[in-house]
């Protein structure tokens, strides 16, 4: 195998940033969810104070995977965390260490940034992850149920005047 490399992306980086994104999604058959604003990840990226980051994984001087994650908390912990949003790496360069080698790499992160976890979610039926991820000692969270609002819900939710909230409240 060639020679392998993780690195924080660059703004040049974009591009690739989004392609990978775009497989992920239809490898996870979500690919009609994706939205994605190309400026708006560049500025996401690399503002001052960026709200993600990227480790990118390149094999024979081509990018082909990525980790995307974001700072949390842990209230409980009293500690910040690391939460990875997506961990993807192009078929015909599975099974040669690059998953492992982006989560490895984010270990190192979340344990050099003095926080307390590193968490992330995966699709139920997607068991090579699953399985992938238990190898390396990561346990499910199964007693915890994930929530979302989007879209028109989180509208209405925030267009909710603070009266309105008052008198769910009594």
């Amino acid at each position: 195998m060639s020679q392998t490399f993780i690195r924080f992306a660059t703004p040049r980086d974009v591009g690739i940033i989004v392609s990978l994104i775009r497989e992920l999604a239809d490898y996870e058959k979500l690919s009609h969810e994706v939205v994605l604003d190309e400026a708006a990840l560049s500025d996401h990226l690399f503002r001052p104070s960026p709200l993600i980051e990227v480790l990118l994984a390149e094999a024979a001087s081509e990018v082909v995977g990525f980790a995307l994650f974001f700072s949390n908390y842990s209230t409980f912990l009293g500690k910040p965390g690391i939460h990875l949003e997506d961990l993807f790496v192009r078929p015909a360069h599975r099974g040669k260490g690059l998953g492992k080698a982006l989560l490895l790499r984010l270990a190192q992160l979340t344990v050099e940034r003095d926080c307390g976890r590193l968490e992330w979610s995966v699709l139920d039926w997607n068991e090579p992850s699953i399985n992938f991820y238990k190898s390396l000692g990561a346990l499910p969270m199964d007693e915890w149920t994930v929530f979302r609002l989007a879209g028109e819900n989180l509208s209405k939710l925030a267009a909710l005047r603070e009266e309105a909230v008052s008198r769910h409240i009594r």
